[in-house]
């Protein structure tokens, strides 16, 4: 950030008085601008046993499965959120069920916040974020092709939850950063 988003002034990177971090700062008017993470919301559509996943046509992972899921837009709810995101990557309406997962991702200053849903008609195709959209059941998951950690997390608790037979508890988990291994 190089510009006070209040007046134009330049704005430099201190502690602001009173706090312990970091923070832009005005140079001239004084606003403090707060950089604050980012929510993630999606869902897992459910579908006669089998969860929808969609391939993606951008970056970042351009090619790989993921959940329908993206930033929230001001003025929207979590839910409303996750149904939209469905309804943009994958063509489908969803009824929402429940909060299932809340995973925080420090280092890239996101929140996931992921619901069960199922698909209101079974109808689904891709939106323009998507190459494709498909019904997956565990068994043929793309394990190996999935785009995020937090998406092949959200399905191993989720799979096997539902094996469990116990119903679907809230989820929680940090995503940790590891280090790229080197060729």
């Amino acid at each position: 950030m190089n510009f006070c988003s209040n007046c134009g002034a330049s704005v430099t990177l201190r502690i602001p008085e009173g706090d312990n971090r970091e923070r832009f700062v005005c140079e001239d008017c004084q606003i403090i601008h707060y950089q604050n993470p980012n929510i993630v919301a999606g869902c897992i559509p459910e579908w006669d046993g089998r969860i929808l996943l969609c391939k993606r046509a951008i970056e970042p992972r351009y090619g790989l499965w993921t959940l329908p899921a993206g930033f929230m837009e001001n003025g929207e709810s979590t839910e409303q959120a996750a149904m939209r995101e469905t309804r943009e990557e994958a063509c489908a309406a969803v009824e929402i069920t429940d909060l299932y997962g809340l995973f925080s991702i420090p280092h890239i200053s996101q929140v996931y916040m992921l619901y069960r849903g199922t698909l209101v008609d079974g109808k689904f195709e891709p939106g323009i974020e998507s190459l494709e959209c498909r019904l997956f059941d565990e068994q043929d998951v793309p394990w190996d092709k999935l785009a995020f950690p937090v998406v092949k997390e959200t399905l191993e608790r989720y799979f096997s939850d539902r094996k469990l037979g116990n119903g679907f508890p809230l989820q929680r988990g940090e995503i940790i950063k590891h280090p790229r291994r080197e060729p």
